[in-house]
Formats: structure tokens, sequence, C-alpha cells
């Protein structure tokens, strides 16, 4: 089945988790009616920008704390390890969903995934 741009829907599909949120709200807004790829979409806007709000919120938290003695560069390293450990997330989690969506499955990741599901069935 095609999609937009005459795009098989795999590849529709799998293209909107390349750039993070902005593919999967481009492929969103341009994708009318097939609810494979406008679920692949809004699952990736979704996805992505929780991952990004989450490491922009302990960024902050980080820089905060960064100046409290003795206890901040403590906090501020176990949170660095934590934003390391969330882009290696973000990396395999976008590798491994755009793979489901080439392979024309329909993944869904916890939570969000249910959500993203819901809005396009309706």
């Amino acid at each position: 089945m095609k999609s937009i741009f005459n795009l098989d829907e795999n590849i529709a599909a799998a293209l909107s988790y390349v750039l993070g949120p902005i593919s999967g709200i481009i492929v969103l807004v341009m994708e009318k009616n097939n609810k494979f790829v406008r679920f692949h979409a809004l699952q990736s806007t979704l996805w992505f920008l929780m991952l990004m709000v989450a490491s922009w919120i302990l960024a902050v938290v980080s820089g905060i704390l960064a100046g409290i003695p003795l206890v901040g560069p403590l906090i501020g390293g176990i949170i660095g390890i934590v934003l390391t450990v969330g882009s290696l997330l973000y990396f395999i989690s976008k590798v491994f969903l755009i793979i489901k969506a080439y392979s024309q499955e329909t993944y869904k990741l916890p939570i969000i995934g249910e959500v993203a599901w819901a809005q396009v069935s309706k």
C-alpha cells in the first residue's frame, strides 16, 4: 500500500523515526489516511519528545545542583551517567523502531504505543 510521496507504507513509517520528533510530526501532518504510517509517526513524536524533555529536565536539575558543595558534583555525576544511558536508549530505540516499522510491524512501546494506537484508531 502506498503512502505519502508515493512511498510504500513501511518506508514512510520507518522514515517517521529517522529525525526523531521532527520527522514524526512531518509524516503525521502529511499522512491523512494510512493508519499504520500515522501510528508510527505519532509514536515517534511522543516517544522522542518525551526522551528530549526528560533529558532537558535532568540537565537543568544538574546545573542547579552543581553549585552545592560536595553533594553537587556527586549528583551531577550521577545525572551525567543517566543522561549518557538516555542518549544510548535514544539511539538504540531509534534503530529498533525503524527496523520494526520497515518490517511492517505495528510494534507498540509501553504506554506511548497504546496512546498512539488509540489516537489513530479513532
